[in-house]
């Protein structure tokens, strides 16, 4: 075979061992390999392409996401492979909305502490509150357990009531535990946008989400366009 490549070389021009080279067979993510007589096994260019694109496929979406689509492609699946980028692209489109809904939030906070700063909003009750930042009503309470939220009490039945303030803390808090902040820092966050009114650490938060978002938005066309070359070259591989 012309293009019969050995193991350490495909290892090396990946910069993987070769013993990742062998999982990455056994995983699906590298397409079968033949064995010559004496059990050797045989890789080709073939699995030269097939781990570029993996490693584009990884570095735009994730390696569990690579893992999915390849072992899909590989198996003549191409319905689940193209259905694995799709729950990648939409859980990127999720953040998209996560980012805009604390946008709004944090433009409310500024007109109702500025044009109105004794307008009063209905206080909403745990669960609600839970539904709109997309957590549990347990993790609100964890947090509330951390002094990043103070909720206010029905007096009648001690039931957890949110003002307008904390409702929009409960935004914040959501979005940089997303962005894997820890939640000493969050605290600080909060109680700068407390103290002051002053929205610009959590607007450079969300500017640098923005930059991040649009980055990998830019990774991922760049894996769909190699896992899309990858496809033409296995219809044109004798």
């Amino acid at each position: 075979m012309a293009d019969r490549l050995r193991v350490s070389d495909l290892a090396r021009t990946a910069g993987i061992s070769v013993q990742q080279v062998r999982t990455y067979v056994d995983t699906g993510v590298l397409p079968p390999v033949e064995r010559t007589a004496s059990g050797y096994r045989v890789f080709t260019g073939t699995h030269a392409e097939a781990l570029a694109t993996a490693r584009q496929l990884a570095a735009g979406h994730d390696w569990r996401t690579a893992r999915l689509v390849l072992r899909a492609v590989h198996t003549g699946d191409l319905e689940a492979a193209l259905a694995a980028l799709d729950a990648s692209h939409a859980r990127l489109d999720r953040e998209r909305g996560e980012l805009a809904a604390v946008h709004d939030a944090l433009k409310s906070f500024l007109t109702d502490h500025t044009t109105h700063p004794a307008t009063v909003h209905r206080r909403l009750r745990i669960g609600q509150v839970a539904r709109a930042v997309g957590v549990k009503p347990p993790v609100l309470r964890l947090w509330e357990a951390r002094g990043l939220l103070s909720p206010d009490r029905e007096p009648a039945t001690g039931y957890r009531l949110y003002p307008r303030s904390e409702q929009i803390a409960a935004h914040v808090v959501a979005l940089l535990r997303r962005g894997h902040h820890p939640l000493a820092a969050i605290a600080v966050v909060l109680e700068e946008l407390r103290a002051t009114g002053s929205p610009e650490r959590v607007l450079e938060e969300l500017t640098h989400r923005e930059r991040d978002l649009h980055r990998r938005s830019l990774h991922r066309l760049k894996a769909s366009a190699a896992l899309y070359a990858y496809l033409r070259y296995l219809q044109q591989a004798p």
